[in-house]
């Protein structure tokens, strides 16, 4: 037919082999033309199956006797569709499947007859390789491509009775590229590099959920990243991305989403103020805290005497603020670490601490009175760009610790993301809070998604190789060639493995889960393209990163 500018062929499917592989009709579509499959799928009813199978089994046995008694040898065929009718009669019998009406009609488009006939070709051949019988649809073209189009109308009437089993196999999601069943929460990561077949993955359906992601810089993991917080969104997921170089505020606008900027004017992070669905305790737990976080900032330990001296000036401090360890006291402002240092300077005891913290905690510190709670937001994007780097560990500190605090076990799914993770693993009290986050996180139906550059500071270091060790799902892209040797043996990896996270292109990536090992590369819709893309290619340059 002359269809548009170019020329179309219906083919129909008539002929099924004795067993079938998962996604089979990608067998159809994959040759290189441009091809539109129409699948049709209509019940039948329990009664009218059971009576269909029944005939279909006295015919098959009548045929098997009649052999038989004519002395004749038995026909295979007829043996293996006798079996097979009644294997399927008892399952129909106990439930466990269901008969269909299937019809499946292929369009194939090209600009000429020509170029549309050797398209045919290669279809046919394609599916005559997997034991596919596909005819042209003779005389029937025109029902053939209003059965193709989106109307859910079948003129042809060219279907097979299948079961189930045989109808959901033909669905291109029911991917054989990951063992693992493909499940409502699943997110598509990209394609097979090989097979070309979708790869979906549901992180939140293994032993734990969180991921690590290893690439060199420009090998595609922010771009892949920013993908699966897209699509994690799209099923209802929270997600809080501590962003060090403000490749995320796009995406977290375009979205609705919240930005949090500490280090620019008028946003304070309150290390000391306690959130009002804290959980009992929690008053002595930011005492604690505080000690952490002064600890960080100077960047060495506090002495026993210096601890205890920050603990008796948290109490007055609290005290005074009218807040004690009743939860409905808690709502209040919170002090300061500028009030806390100014009450160490009045103490002999503590003015050379409070001289050693005044340089950071002054009355327009980030840490000023402000709120100990991110605020609500399907995506929320912490942008340290702004960070003076001498305040870069305890700012992450401070981060992660809102970060865990708004993590609670209330039935949702929640991604905490942490690009560039290399910075925090350099800080060891950020490096400490992280591996924390990633040993706990399960409990509270949360994942830890890690995506770094560096892999030194990941297999080098004990906080780093927990951080690993407690992500079911790893995702490894191009590597330094002096990091492939140490990436391949960490992992596992075969020599067609390393081979390949050696010489891997911009995107492409290698999905690795206990025995799950799938080469993919990552595929975005237009929109959720120009939204991932950062740095050169986000100023139209065309490179991902």
């Amino acid at each position: 037919m002359a269809v548009g500018d170019g020329y179309a062929a219906v083919l129909v499917l008539v002929g099924y082999p004795a067993q079938l592989p998962l996604g089979w009709a990608e067998i159809l579509v994959g040759q290189h033309a441009r091809c539109a499959v129409s699948l049709h799928l209509d019940g039948v009813a329990a009664e009218v199956a059971a009576s269909r199978l029944h005939r279909r089994r006295a015919r098959l046995e009548s045929a098997r006797s009649y052999a038989a008694h004519r002395g004749k040898l038995d026909d295979p065929a007829t043996d293996a569709a006798a079996e097979d009718a009644a294997e399927l009669a008892g399952r129909i019998a106990r439930g466990e499947t269901r008969l269909l009406r299937q019809a499946l009609y292929l369009t194939v488009h090209a600009e000429t007859r020509h170029e549309l006939d050797l398209a045919c070709a290669r279809v046919r051949a394609a599916a005559t390789a997997a034991l596919l019988d596909v005819r042209p649809a003779t005389f029937r073209q025109l029902p053939g491509l209003l059965a193709c189009a989106p109307l859910g109308v079948d003129p042809v009437g060219a279907s097979r009775t299948v079961d189930t089993d045989v109808a959901a196999a033909a669905f291109p999601f029911s991917s054989a590229d990951v063992p693992n069943p493909v499940t409502d929460d699943a997110v598509l990561l990209g394609l097979n590099l090989f097979s070309g077949g979708p790869v979906l993955w549901d992180r939140w359906s293994l032993a734990n959920h969180n991921s690590v992601t290893l690439a060199t810089s420009g090998a595609g993991k922010s771009y892949l990243t920013k993908l699966e917080v897209l699509r994690q969104l799209y099923n209802g997921t929270e997600v809080t991305v501590v962003d060090p170089e403000a490749e995320y505020t796009a995406l977290a606008e375009h979205v609705g989403g919240a930005v949090i900027a500490p280090g620019k004017a008028g946003v304070r992070l309150g290390p000391l103020a306690i959130p009002a669905h804290a959980e009992p305790g929690e008053l002595g737990r930011r005492r604690l805290f505080a000690v952490t976080v002064i600890e960080a900032l100077l960047g060495e330990r506090l002495s026993p005497d210096d601890a205890a001296t920050v603990q008796t000036a948290l109490a007055e401090l609290y005290a005074q603020a009218g807040i004690d360890d009743d939860p409905a006291t808690w709502a209040r402002e919170a002090p300061s670490l500028s009030a806390l240092a100014s009450l160490l300077d009045r103490d002999q005891a503590g003015k050379a601490l409070a001289a050693r913290m005044a340089p950071y905690v002054g009355p327009d510190s980030m840490f000023g009175p402000g709120a100990g709670a991110l605020p609500e937001a399907p995506l929320r994007v912490v942008d340290l760009s702004g960070v003076e780097p001498e305040l870069m560990g305890v700012t992450t500190l401070v981060a992660l610790d809102a970060i865990w605090r708004s993590v609670r076990a209330d039935g949702t799914r929640r991604l905490v993301v942490v690009d560039e993770a290399w910075k925090l693993l350099r800080s060891g009290r950020s490096a400490e809070w992280l591996s924390t986050l990633a040993k706990s996180a399960r409990k509270r139906l949360a994942g830890l998604a890690v995506v770094t550059q560096d892999v030194d500071d990941v297999l080098d270091s004990a906080l780093g190789r927990t951080v690993i060790g407690n992500a079911a799902t790893q995702l490894i892209g191009r590597q330094a060639p002096q990091a492939v040797e140490p990436v391949a043996k960490a992992f596992a990896l075969t020599g067609a493995e390393r081979d390949l996270v050696a010489t891997a292109r911009p995107g492409e990536m290698l999905l690795v889960s206990g025995q799950t090992h799938v080469a993919f590369a990552s595929t975005a819709s237009d929109v959720e393209h120009r939204l991932c893309l950062t740095g050169a290619a986000a100023l139209g340059r065309g490179v991902r990163s």
